[in-house]
């Protein structure tokens, strides 16, 4: 389990529409949720799964960031990626949750540690949390997830599945 978990909203999202949220909570001691990305979920409002997720789920913890250091923004990432990756950086032990290709890049680039939705469901595997990924993996695609058949098998396969 990681110290602290910093979550961007397509992680968020996925996991709330898929019910499969409670996930987040086996990943981390603490799961923070950059304000910049949490504004953004928060304005579709009340009938949002994901908004109604921040809003119920008192292990998020909604949290502010300081100024974006021009090593992050030079990616040219979106507030929430940029946001993660800043917030990421400036908590000791933290792993950026994000699916973004480039997002996870700067955050590689950065020396910060990734976890995508994918990651998290095979942990979650791995530790006996849930019995089967396949299944959650297919709520995920339900859901609204794109990967290709190629990524899932060979994530299936790291769990024997």
């Amino acid at each position: 389990m990681d110290e602290c978990a910093i979550i961007n909203a397509s992680p968020l999202i996925l996991l709330s529409r898929s019910g499969h949220v409670d996930l987040l909570a086996r990943i981390a001691r603490r799961l923070l949720i950059p304000k910049p990305v949490a504004s953004e979920i928060l304005v579709r409002g009340d009938d949002d799964p994901t908004a109604r997720t921040i809003r119920t789920c008192n292990w998020l913890n909604v949290v502010p960031v300081g100024p974006l250091p021009a090593s992050v923004m030079e990616w040219g990432l979106g507030l929430g990626e940029s946001s993660v990756v800043a917030l990421a950086l400036s908590t000791p032990g933290a792993v950026a949750v994000i699916d973004d290709f480039l997002g996870r890049k700067c955050a590689g680039a950065h020396a910060v540690p990734v976890r995508g939705t994918i990651g998290i469901v095979l942990y979650a595997k791995e530790k006996g949390y849930i019995p089967q990924a396949r299944s959650v993996i297919e709520d995920l695609l339900v859901a609204g997830m794109y990967l290709s058949r190629r990524i899932i098998d060979d994530a299936l396969q790291r769990v024997g599945e």
